[in-house]
Order: structure tokens, then C-alpha cells, then sequence
């Protein structure tokens, strides 16, 4: 196997992983309820155990992405910013993403609390994501 796929498929785990404990811990400061993986489960109808493993693997191809488009072209020193710009790109994405499956299946759930604390914590989400992704892995 490709030591790349390893790296993608390590550092999408670790990601994910960080980012869940940040959805789990930002009521806690403040920062409105999330839970993609709820979202994406009741999305489909699905159980949320499918929704977890999805929410997994789409950080694992982000991860993936990550490893052999974004860091090799990407010309910043910086892990630590390198990751907070890809985090933020996933960010972006992810919306896009979620709208267009909303057009789709007709509608998304709609999230709790302000908007504005929801945009912010989504994108905290995702930096530190994009963070934990560019550290995980070893160049």
C-alpha cells in the first residue's frame, strides 16, 4: 500500500477525531450544537451509527486530498497555517456540499442556535481539522 494512503487515511482518523471532540465541547464555550454526523444520518434516513462512519471517511478523503493535491502544491512553511488554509477550504466546501445535497433530498436540517455562532463554529471545526491534518502528517 501506498505510504501516502496511510498518511491520508492516519491523519483523516486523527482530524476527524479532533474535530468531534470540538463539536462534543463547544456548548460548553458558548458556541451553538453541532453534530454532522446527525445531519448526514437524518439526511438520508439512516441510523446515526452510519452517519458517524461517513462523517469518518469523508475526513479520511479530505485527509487524502490533503496529502497529495493540497501540501505538495501549496507552497506555505507553515504546517500550522498550511492546515488552518486547507481547514478553511474543507470549510467552504462542506457548505456548498451540504446545499446541494439539501436541493437534492429537499431540505437540511436546521441548525440550533444563531447562525452567525454556527458559521463561526463550523469553521473552527474545520481549521482545527485542517490543523490536526497538516501536523499528523509526516513529510
Amino acid at each position: 500500500m501506498d505510504n501516502k494512503l496511510i498518511k491520508s487515511f492516519i491523519a483523516g482518523i486523527i482530524g476527524t477525531t479532533v474535530m468531534s471532540f470540538i463539536m462534543y465541547v463547544a456548548p460548553m464555550m458558548g458556541i451553538p450544537k453541532m453534530n454532522p454526523p446527525a445531519m448526514l444520518a437524518g439526511m438520508m434516513g439512516m441510523p446515526i451509527t452510519v452517519g458517524w462512519l461517513m462523517h469518518f471517511v469523508i475526513g479520511i478523503i479530505f485527509a487524502a486530498f490533503y496529502v497529495f493535491l493540497f501540501a505538495p502544491k501549496i507552497k506555505i512553511k507553515s504546517k500550522l497555517l498550511k492546515g488552518a488554509a486547507f481547514g478553511f477550504i474543507v470549510f467552504l466546501f462542506a457548505q456548498i456540499a451540504m446545499a446541494m445535497m439539501g436541493a437534492l433530498i429537499g431540505g437540511i436540517p436546521e441548525p440550533e442556535g444563531a447562525m452567525i455562532g454556527v458559521v463561526l463554529g463550523g469553521i473552527l471545526g474545520h481549521v482545527v481539522f485542517g490543523i490536526f491534518v497538516a501536523l499528523s502528517v509526516k513529510s
